[in-house]
């Protein structure tokens, strides 16, 4: 009896992480195909401005551009608000770092800014927001901490409601692991934890989340079935330094690592107290190559049968095929950016295109996705971008 009740619960937790925003791909297409497209930027010994605005159609893949959205120093993260009226951006500026709220004239591209926090750490470089948008979650990078600013209903921030920083043991690059480095944090499927993938950890902790106040507990976690408190995080192999990650349906977690450019697939449920076990390792580079590389951005396709990643030294976008029994990865093709250092990229919502950043070529380089290879075909779509680090879709419609 005590195993089927572990086996009900078990499968009352799947369904819904199958289909939730995070990891889903049942969610119907978007009926739109304009969107706009906001492009972070770094401002700091470079001539841009703050955030660009573009127009994006999907059916053609016309990129128009429509001037400066909003003047803001080193916006390196840009995220859209669910409701699709506000957008919030990432002032990467060291000690002087700050989150921006801003309201979104949908029709000419333009942002307001709304008002501006202190970032309470250094060098914030991503943002995500609760499950119910109330609260948006700021990775801290250089002070490795992790803060939550609740939300006003007229899309100001308010006083955070938690700043925490965890601690352990250091992965082996003494360069590049000195301390705690938050990278990236997205919420899981039922908003009570929150994962943050810790570059100078060798981690993607998992912290508690109370969406009712706001706050973030770390440490070990309480099992759901046995009630043991235990560390639920998942452990790549010393050296990774994850990034970034993507979660995938199934309970799958694919861990990205700038440091030493793989991805590492974790099954992140099971009956055994959650705790999230690797299956893959695989390169994001050929094998062989000899240069200097850090992978820096991650993101699975909206079908679900493909996973993109960038690498910044070979200047290219790995794709891999995803098995749809296994979630194992199978490498298709790294096809070259056409720029260097491609920071970021997207694939727009309706998954026919993907947009790579070059940072340091300033240009945004537009690929068409083959919806039954998932290869990369170059549209000639190029447009010129001072320092893109960060591109977010918005419905124009």
């Amino acid at each position: 009896m005590k195993m089927t009740r572990r086996v009900f619960a078990f499968s009352l937790l799947i369904v819904p992480l199958v289909f939730s925003a995070i990891g889903g791909s049942a969610a119907k297409p978007p009926t739109t195909h304009k969107y706009l497209a906001f492009v972070g930027t770094y401002t700091a010994k470079t001539e841009s401005k703050g955030i660009y605005a573009f127009e994006f159609d999907a059916d053609t893949g016309k990129l128009t551009p429509k001037g400066v959205a909003a003047e803001t120093p080193d916006p390196s993260w840009v995220l859209v608000h669910p409701s699709g009226k506000f957008l919030y951006a990432a002032n990467e500026a060291g000690k002087a770092s700050t989150v921006s709220a801003f309201v979104v004239d949908t029709k000419s591209g333009k942002l307001t800014q709304l008002n501006q926090m202190p970032a309470l750490g250094e060098d914030p470089c991503y943002l995500s927001f609760d499950r119910t948008g109330k609260y948006v979650f700021v990775a801290n990078y250089t002070s490795g901490n992790v803060v939550v600013f609740p939300i006003a209903e007229d899309g100001k921030l308010i006083a955070a409601t938690a700043n925490v920083r965890d601690e352990g043991k250091l992965g082996p690059n003494k360069e590049r692991q000195d301390s705690p480095h938050a990278h990236w944090t997205e919420p899981s499927f039922d908003d009570r934890s929150v994962y943050v993938a810790d570059l100078g950890l060798d981690r993607v902790l998992r912290y508690g989340f109370d969406a009712t106040k706001g706050t973030l507990s770390i440490g070990p976690v309480q099992s759901t079935w046995s009630h043991s408190v235990r560390d639920l995080s998942a452990k790549p192999s010393p050296g990774t330094g994850p990034r970034h990650a993507a979660f995938s349906s199934g309970g799958i977690l694919y861990v990205l690592g700038e440091l030493q450019s793989t991805v590492t697939a974790f099954h992140m449920i099971g009956i055994d107290d959650f705790v999230p076990t690797s299956f893959q390792r695989i390169s994001t580079l050929p094998k062989g190559f000899p240069g200097r590389n850090d992978a820096a951005e991650i993101t699975r396709h909206p079908s679900g049968k493909f996973l993109y990643t960038s690498n910044r030294g070979e200047d290219t976008i790995t794709v891999f095929a995803i098995d749809p029994q296994r979630g194992t990865l199978t490498h298709i093709e790294n096809v070259p950016t056409q720029g260097k250092e491609p920071r970021h990229f997207a694939i727009d919502p309706t998954g026919r295109y993907l947009l790579a950043e070059n940072q340091n070529s300033n240009t945004i380089i537009e690929f068409r996705i083959d919806a039954a290879t998932g290869k990369l075909i170059p549209t000639g779509e190029v447009v010129h971008v001072p320092s893109p680090v960060c591109l977010a879709f918005l419905s124009a419609d």
